[in-house]
């Protein structure tokens, strides 16, 4: 059951927790609490995880013995990119922008949470 484990089917699995998280406070008559651009920053880390894990691993093929520098270089791209997502809506004058900074920040700490796990799991193999 290698292909369970693997981190793109977890990404997955995240992302559709998280979407169901925000459609049951949708739907629960809390929708006060998420922003109109809710999904576009659930879409936004999706894609962003993905193709961050994807040339982590990418270049963790030729090997292992900077896994640590890969995975913090990974976080702090995604911190980068997440700031200039924020950035570019101040600068277009989205309406409720704490509102959209809140949900963001909420979306950005679960997709955290997701790479210390993943960063967890899999630095115990790769100590010695």
């Amino acid at each position: 059951m290698k292909i369970l484990s693997s981190m793109y089917v977890q990404l997955i699995g995240l992302t559709l927790g998280i979407a169901a998280l925000i459609a049951l406070i949708d739907v629960t008559g809390f929708e006060q609490l998420l922003h109109a651009k809710v999904w576009n920053i659930l879409l936004f880390f999706f894609f962003l995880t993905l193709v961050t894990g994807f040339l982590s691993q990418l270049i963790l093929k030729n090997g292992k013995e900077n896994f640590a520098q890969v995975v913090l270089g990974g976080t702090i791209f995604r911190f980068f990119f997440s700031l200039g997502y924020i950035l570019i809506f101040v600068v277009l004058g989205l309406d409720n922008i704490i509102l959209f900074v809140t949900n963001f920040f909420a979306v950005y700490l679960l997709y955290l949470l997701f790479d210390i796990y993943g960063l967890i799991t899999n630095l115990r193999p790769h100590s010695k």
